[in-house]
């Protein structure tokens, strides 16, 4: 059951059997239905979850209640409101299933004092947190504020090309921060 979930995690760094059996303890498979939350706005998070089958879309709602988009977590991902665990604050995200998906989760509290006993599962996290929060994020926020649609709906094919045709068309125009008309003028220029 948690084979993929550990082949994943040694890709960012090497685990010893301590520090797998540790994590075990506190790992829980779940399943989450289309539409289900797995993380609601003002809620305080403590989990985080693995992604092994099934696709959820992180979003807040602007202050002209659109739904934005900010990421994606398809399998193999690990999907959490981070900052809100970090700060220990309410959540400003959601979390919801775009299909019925299935997750290994773990609450991120046990998790933070198993990585002061297990230094291997300390450079796991280092490494995550980097690649995924410093080195993936910056370029996003740079392509939203100056590159052009098409750009940003190019790169979304490269990032994603196994997302498209799991996706509707606005939630591809919600993450890309255009309407669903401008994606589809897009789309068709494409053709």
């Amino acid at each position: 059951m948690t084979d993929v979930f550990f082949n994943k995690i040694a890709t960012y760094s090497k685990l010893s059997a301590e520090a797998r059996e540790a994590w075990e303890t506190i790992l829980v498979k779940k399943g989450y239905g289309k539409g289900e939350n797995f993380i609601s706005e003002g809620q305080h998070p403590r989990k985080v979850a693995f992604v092994e089958k099934g696709l959820f879309s992180q979003y807040y709602i602007s202050d002209k209640g659109e739904t934005i988009i900010k990421t994606f977590f398809p399998e193999l991902r690990l999907a959490a409101s981070v900052s809100a665990m970090l700060s220990n604050t309410p959540s400003k995200l959601t979390i919801t299933a775009l299909e019925d998906t299935t997750v290994l989760e773990y609450d991120f509290f046990e998790f933070k004092k198993l990585v002061l006993q297990h230094p291997d599962m300390a450079f796991f996290y280092i490494n995550y947190m980097e690649l995924h929060w410093i080195i993936e994020k910056e370029p996003l926020e740079i392509s939203l504020r100056y590159d052009t649609a098409r750009k940003r709906y190019q790169d979304f094919l490269e990032t994603y090309p196994n997302l498209v045709k799991r996706l509707k068309k606005h939630h591809i125009a919600s993450y890309l921060g255009i309407t669903p008309t401008q994606l589809s003028r897009i789309f068709l220029a494409n053709k």
